[in-house]
């Protein structure tokens, strides 16, 4: 796991200014929220933590080391997206295992009939579906591997989401308000199992949501953005609202 420091962060596009100089630190293991209205810059500084944005003035150091020119898929994080992000093609399988696939195997290593060919490739898709299995049977879905995505309800597709970064072992994980597109039973449901996995993972769990009760019920602190700019960053009155575990 690793921490994230953020040091007087600026976005702009053309003249909108959409972050204005946004500093915190996330501990190592912390379950971080950015809470706030649609537009407020949230999922906006979860892309520039991922790389997927440019940054425009200050610093992102991820494990103390300073990532603004380091490529999203070396910065050692995993996202999972509001709309899950599946590949319709592919087996549940194939969707958790694709990170590892594309890091471990040369191209012409990831067709099946190749791959069998050396003792090496063998070996490394022996490793890659056993890392697969372990993670599905975390959570709970390893009956589901053989599906497609249009054959599984919408938990469980979110539960494929989180697999498909959970394989990596990264160090960060970063959310975009994951629970959206969910009815309000799964979604209180989808928490507590969010919450319950990152006190088994123990990684750093950066999350974006416009959802207050989601965000008091899981964080250990929550950063409040209003217009661009980081208001608060505290935990939640545990007097008021038990943490969902």
């Amino acid at each position: 796991m690793a921490g994230v420091k953020i040091n007087r962060l600026s976005k702009r596009f053309g003249d909108l200014t959409v972050l204005k100089n946004i500093s915190m630190l996330i501990e190592n293991g912390e379950f971080l929220t950015l809470l706030g209205p649609s537009g407020c810059g949230k999922t906006t500084l979860l892309r520039l933590i991922a790389g997927l944005e440019d940054i425009s003035d200050g610093h992102i150091h991820i494990d103390e080391n300073c990532v603004n020119d380091v490529r999203p898929k070396d910065r050692n994080i995993a996202m999972v997206f509001q709309s899950y992000a599946l590949y319709p093609h592919l087996t549940v399988f194939g969707n958790i295992a694709m990170p590892l696939m594309m890091r471990r195997l040369k191209p012409y290593e990831r067709w099946p009939i190749v791959g069998k060919l050396s003792h090496q490739s063998r070996q490394t898709h022996k490793e890659i579906r056993e890392s697969v299995r372990q993670v599905a049977k975390m959570l709970d879905i390893e009956h589901l591997l053989d599906r497609k995505p249009s054959q599984i309800s919408g938990g469980q597709r979110q539960r494929v989401a989180l697999g498909r970064a959970m394989v990596r072992n990264p160090s960060v994980f970063l959310m975009d308000e994951p629970l959206s597109n969910l009815d309000a039973k799964l979604r209180v449901h989808m928490r507590t199992e969010i919450a319950g996995l990152h006190r088994k993972l123990r990684s750093t769990f950066v999350y974006v949501t416009h959802d207050h009760e989601e965000a008091m019920t899981m964080s250990d602190r929550i950063a409040l953005m209003i217009d661009g700019q980081l208001l608060q960053i505290a935990p939640p009155k545990r007097s008021t609202v038990t943490r969902t575990i």
